[in-house]
């Protein structure tokens, strides 16, 4: 009997067992070692004895494994795409949940999503895992800087995330996570000085639309260095949104400029996804790396002399107080590491100082007795950045490998951050920057070491 008519009639016999056999997948035995799964309860196939025996078996290319194949589909059909969200909050709220690193869990976890808090009412849910920040992918840093990213965007933010379930099966089907999202979904600031032709661009607009600028940019001009792509959409000038007004009182506001100007543009592929998500474009989810403010990092090791520069307490024009660097004395390491009269102090050792006293800032400085790395910020840029209303830290934030920057990313405070319980400082989870070792204590049970977790709240 031929190999065909073989399988014919096993596959015939094996009909009966069918109609009332259990579910599971078993096996037909055939000559020579042979296996055919069964696969009538698995593919939906009940009682339909032609689907069964048309198939084919040819020695030539060995046998088909259609069971293997349904499973690949089934996975990807069943694996949830990452999803969106927008998080806007007031000064005095947080955006109601937790981040966590947990033992045993792969992933930035989110956790405790309070009930009717901004994050729930967006619809993010416990136990997704967090994949990006503002367009940054971050699945692969450490927990404290995707704490650090959060932070530094103030009252908005941009997350996307994977339920928990596509994330496992992601990891174990060995998928690249970055691969799942879009390759390019951030606006771009661009700032813009004139010269003596104008700015290099023109604004083109339908007629009796309001709100819908394109920008044709002239080749070698000043936008087209400040990095402003040719054919983008303007959604913001000088950090004022323009989608409600005319093309007359866009010309009269560019005007009212001076010879300076900052853009929110975004390319025709970023609008668009922006719109198919309901999402509003925001410049805290702008790149940065094309602005000329950015804040610097100044590592210093102490001298005989000191560090050489003098802390002094002011007012910044954003009306909070803030610690200025002064009497930067020359030779010494605070001028050596790049310190200039006038900046102000915007980090120690991987800390935010946003919140503390004078006093308090001092003792971050002095924690290290002969070495001390800050974060600060030239008076332009200050003023810069309060113009537009977002946070010098953005730019900093914008300095990882993906980029393109080579600004070195804020240090952890400790080295590796470790297994630590993150706790708020007296500030709240409202403000901008709490690198993971803030306050910072180490928790143990001693019977399960696997509930050992980082957690930051926001």
């Amino acid at each position: 009997m031929g190999a065909s008519n073989l399988l014919s009639t096993h596959l015939a016999r094996e009909e009966e067992k069918l109609e009332c056999g259990p579910c599971t997948l078993s096996h037909v035995e055939m000559p020579s070692g042979w296996v055919l799964p069964r696969l009538s309860k698995v593919l939906g196939l009940e009682g339909d004895k032609k689907s069964i025996i048309k198939f084919e078996f040819n020695p030539k290319d060995g046998i088909d494994n259609p069971a293997l194949s349904l499973a690949e589909d089934t996975d990807a059909k069943d694996m949830e795409e990452p999803r969106f969200y927008l998080l806007s909050k007031g000064s005095a709220e947080t955006f109601g949940f937790s981040l966590h690193e947990e033992l045993g869990c792969r992933g930035h976890i989110i956790r405790q999503v309070e009930l009717g808090g901004v994050a729930q009412r967006r619809g993010l849910q416990d136990g997704d895992r967090l994949l990006q920040v503002n367009g940054h992918f971050v699945d692969h840093m450490e927990h404290h800087r995707v704490v650090q990213k959060i932070k530094a965007s103030g009252n908005q933010v941009l997350l996307a995330v994977l339920d928990g379930d596509s994330y496992e099966a992601a990891k174990a089907l060995g998928r690249d996570l970055s691969q799942m999202l879009p390759a390019d979904i951030r606006p771009r600031l661009c700032h813009v000085t004139r010269d003596k032709n104008g700015f290099g661009f023109s604004v083109s607009c339908p007629e009796g639309m309001k709100g819908t600028f394109q920008l044709s940019v002239r080749q070698d001009g000043p936008a087209e260095k400040a990095g402003v792509p040719q054919g983008s959409w303007l959604l913001e000038l000088n950090g004022d949104s323009v989608r409600s007004i005319s093309h007359t009182q866009l010309t009269r506001k560019l005007k009212q400029s001076g010879s300076k100007v900052t853009l929110l543009v975004a390319s025709s592929a970023v609008e668009e996804f922006y719109r198919l998500r309901g999402l509003r474009v925001t410049a805290v989810t702008a790149d940065t790396s094309w602005l000329p403010f950015k804040a610097r990092e100044l590592h210093m090791v102490k001298g005989p002399a000191g560090y050489g520069f003098l802390l002094k307490e002011d007012d910044c024009r954003s009306g909070a107080t803030g610690q200025f660097l002064w009497d930067v004395d020359a030779g010494l390491p605070a001028e050596q590491a790049g310190m200039k009269e006038g900046d102000r102090l915007l980090a120690v050792n991987g800390e935010s100082i946003e919140g503390l006293d004078h006093q308090q800032t001092v003792l971050r400085i002095r924690a290290n007795d002969d070495q001390v790395t800050m974060l600060v910020i030239d008076p332009a840029g200050d003023e810069f950045y309060h113009s537009i209303g977002l946070s010098p830290l953005l730019s900093f934030e914008d300095s990882d490998p993906a980029s393109g920057s080579s600004t070195p990313s804020l240090p952890s405070p400790s080295g590796s951050p470790g297994l630590c319980h993150v706790e708020v400082g007296s500030k709240g989870p409202g403000s901008w920057l709490v690198a993971a070792a803030n306050r910072i204590g180490f928790t143990q049970n001693s019977h399960q070491e696997e509930q050992r977790r980082l957690h930051q709240a926001f």
